[in-house]
């Protein structure tokens, strides 16, 4: 009989509730909640009171958090300590940043046909301390694309049930547990691409071999569509506008006590790894193909960190398209004069711009000119990647606190 691991200690739960019972306040706060109804007022196409200002760090929590500043033993204990330590942290920010009252418990999947997509997962063959990867990738010839197949997937009650059990003893009353579902696979066909191939030959295949190309797409699309679908099938769906960048109203009539359908969700996409493809390359090996992906949903958001410029209509022309996002390297004019005031656009800050520089001057001129023009449209202000601040958080209370300036300025 397996061994049943340890149960958390007193200690462990203690702490994990008192930092519970924290973001509980703030999550049912006044202050939380003005900051909800900008987020939804910006995604309604309405008008804030002024743009949400907000950040997401990424590689640069080691330099805020450290691995010994969690005190829990207990790995659940520990990995929730740190969340919501996390949490607590964004808000001595002054960003826009909100979450809601319950603790989140993801419904799991399964895939039900072995390796997802027929193959080996690639695998890692080399890291630096800075987030560089090296990856051995399953396809290594163009003939290899034919081992590919579609999966298939299974909600699993069980496992899902456990956690969520698990999470709710440790929490007691300081905060309640909800499982979330979302669908097990998404429209970022491209990174499944990647990952299966690697960046070069990904690049090779599409200039080289496009009817190859075109079988791996049409069998990504349907993997994902199926993993999409199974999770509706299996009612598991919630709705999953309550976030920072898409809190919005309820898409399309959800319930926020009950299951939902994928019209009632957002989803979202973007095509980093096809920066360097062209315009009708983009479209006819990616953009139509996720398409495919993302229709089904109630609102979409679409772009990340890739220049979006050349390619501005066509991503206008996802249906259900609610957030268009404009990366630092994409023309933000260009993205305003397209957009008008049918879209929320995302502008996107340079986190190198933000934390590497000697001081902010720079990025200050940089906000003044981007939000100026941004003035009477609907817009949210989103530093994201944050790799370091070079061991100086104050650097980002800087930032949010001139953000939130600038924002206010141009209301």
């Amino acid at each position: 009989m397996e061994a049943q691991p340890a149960p958390p200690s007193a200690r462990d739960i203690a702490l994990v509730r008192e930092l519970a019972s924290q973001a509980m306040e703030y999550a049912t706060s006044d202050e939380c909640e003005t900051r909800r109804q900008r987020w939804r007022d910006v995604n309604e196409l309405r008008r804030p009171d002024r743009a949400p200002v907000w950040c997401r760090i990424a590689l640069a929590w080691r330099e805020i958090l450290s691995d010994d500043d969690i005190q829990c033993i207990h790995p659940t204990c520990r990995a929730m300590e740190t969340a919501l330590r996390k949490d607590l942290f964004y808000l001595t920010l002054g960003i826009d940043h909100i979450w809601p009252p319950w603790w989140p418990i993801r419904a799991g999947f399964r895939c039900t046909t072995g390796n997802m997509w027929g193959v080996p997962g690639r695998k890692s063959i080399g890291t630096t301390d800075w987030g560089g990867f090296l990856y051995d990738h399953p396809i290594k010839d163009p003939a290899d694309y034919e081992k590919v197949t579609v999966p298939d997937f299974e909600y699993d009650a069980v496992g899902t049930a456990r956690r969520a059990e698990q999470a709710a003893e440790i929490l007691g009353d300081a905060m309640p547990v909800r499982v979330e579902g979302v669908p097990p696979t998404y429209g970022l066909l491209q990174v499944y691409w990647e990952h299966l191939r690697g960046m070069a030959p990904m690049m090779e295949d599409l200039a080289f071999r496009p009817d190859v190309c075109h079988r791996l797409m049409a069998k990504l699309t349907e993997g994902a569509l199926r993993g999409i679908r199974r999770a509706e099938e299996a009612g598991v769906l919630t709705s999953n506008h309550h976030e920072p960048m898409f809190c919005s109203d309820p898409v399309n009539g959800a319930t926020e006590d009950g299951n939902v359908a994928l019209h009632q969700m957002w989803t979202g996409a973007n095509s980093q790894e096809f920066d360097q493809v062209g315009p009708a390359m983009f479209e006819e090996f990616l953009l139509n193909y996720q398409k495919v992906v993302l229709s089904p949903f109630g609102h979409s958001w679409y772009g990340c960190c890739e220049n979006l410029t050349t390619k501005i209509h066509q991503v206008l022309s996802i249906p259900n398209l609610r957030v268009f996002v404009s990366s630092f390297w994409t023309d933000l004019d260009k993205v305003i004069e397209a957009v008008g005031n049918d879209f929320c656009i995302m502008w996107r800050q340079s986190a190198a711009q933000v934390t590497l520089h000697d001081d902010l001057s720079d990025h200050e001129a940089h906000l003044e000119r981007g939000l100026k023009n941004l003035r009477g449209h609907h817009y949210q202000v989103v530093l994201r990647e944050i790799e370091t601040v070079k061991h100086n958080p104050e650097r980002l209370r800087d930032w949010a606190k001139l953000a939130i300036r600038i924002a206010e300025k141009y209301a």
